[in-house]
């Protein structure tokens, strides 16, 4: 069953390497167990990346930054849709579901992008969240983003 939320998916990044570049892509493909074809992460429990537009939004007001969001070296960039408190939870985009494994905590990548982003980014769920890919398919930006209930 879902729970349909007003979520759409706003972005995608792929890393083509450990502290490469972030490249920005219209569709990917997500891997069961193993996360987006083609990104440096593969398999274990950060198979995926995910980051709120709005939070984004927020902490760039805050730092007094003009960052784009692939600058948080997050895969999937969400708006409308909030991932505060849901750790174990399972996400759908499009016809994929990741589950929710935990909050992602920010780096020292975070400070070198802009001075105080690492500390406000340190509050609850501020950094995003990280999971695991569940089924295998096609997401593409403008996907809709809903709970799934199991």
């Amino acid at each position: 069953m879902t729970v349909c939320a007003t979520g759409r998916l706003e972005a995608i990044w792929i890393k083509r390497m450990k502290r490469g570049p972030m490249d920005c892509v219209e569709q990917a493909t997500l891997e069961a167990g193993k996360g987006l074809t083609g990104n440096a992460n593969q398999g274990g429990r950060r198979q995926v990346t995910l980051l709120e537009r709005e939070i984004w939004a927020a902490l760039m007001t805050e730092v007094g930054g003009t960052l784009s969001p692939s600058a948080r070296r997050a895969n999937l960039l969400i708006g409308g849709f909030s991932l505060s408190r849901s750790r174990n939870r399972v996400i759908g985009i499009g016809s994929c579901r990741i589950r929710i494994l935990g909050e992602t905590t920010p780096c020292e990548r975070m400070e070198e992008a802009r001075p105080g982003l690492r500390a406000a980014m340190s509050r609850a769920w501020a950094g995003g969240a990280f999971g695991e890919v569940l089924d295998d398919g096609e997401i593409l930006v403008g996907d809709p983003v809903c709970w799934m209930e199991e």
